[in-house]
């Protein structure tokens, strides 16, 4: 397929979410210049209140009506706590299952051949995926992390700023890595556990729980959805 001329309107989209998170997000999507931004979708704050300059247009039960009257064409949920991006996703998909949920690149990330990003992720400014790995549906990358080669991420997963990871690693489906973590080659995260800021990560660590140190060490067992931000 062509790619479509400079002159092609750019497609409408909305953002899920108002606060912090969502604006990084709103300016990674006027960095890339990809996709026309209607507006915020937030059930938590009134409609025509802004950030950034983006209108609220009103919440989640809102938007079939929203899709026909901005001729909306997709949808990038800006919410960190990936359990509750998960519940929101589903919430999106029932209400309007057509709705495209549109990727968010940084110009300055850096994504290298053989890389897969699934529907929903977002890679924010600095972050590094190198060649061959597997990036899940509505992922985050955030600012400055570094995802090295064959590694995989699961749906819903994070990698927090000044996160790395050495080759081959995986990120289980909801897992958490936290500010600054260091994972070495080939360790496994399980999924929707939780690994501390600054951790190194030297042995692979199991499903449902909160792990930090140096070297990290199992602390305690959680809950899905259980609070982490």
């Amino acid at each position: 397929m062509m790619a479509p001329s400079p002159r092609d309107p750019m497609e409408n989209i909305v953002v899920i979410g108002s606060s912090g998170h969502a604006k990084v997000i709103i300016d990674i999507i006027r960095q890339e210049g990809k996709y026309h931004l209607a507006g915020l979708v937030d059930q938590f704050r009134a409609i025509d209140e802004t950030t950034l300059g983006y209108g609220i247009l009103g919440g989640e039960a809102d938007l079939p009506g929203l899709v026909q009257r901005h001729a909306l064409q997709g949808i990038i949920i800006a919410i960190g706590d990936n359990f509750t991006r998960a519940q929101v996703a589903a919430q999106v998909r029932m209400l309007y299952p057509e709705l495209r949920f549109v990727c968010a690149v940084h110009p300055k990330a850096s994504v290298a051949m053989g890389v897969s990003l699934g529907a929903g992720t977002v890679v924010m400014a600095g972050a590094s995926i190198s060649a061959c790995c597997s990036v899940g549906e509505f992922c985050i990358l955030n600012t400055n992390c570094s995802l090295d080669h064959d590694s995989t991420m699961e749906d819903f997963s994070s990698l927090a700023p000044r996160t790395a990871t050495g080759g081959s690693c995986r990120i289980g489906a909801y897992a958490a890595i936290g500010i600054g973590a260091v994972l070495t080659h080939g360790v496994e995260i399980g999924e929707h556990s939780v690994i501390g800021a600054a951790s190194l990560v030297r042995r692979s660590i199991p499903a449902l729980v909160v792990a930090y140190g140096t070297p990290a060490q199992v602390i305690r067992r959680r809950s899905p959805g259980d609070k982490y931000l």
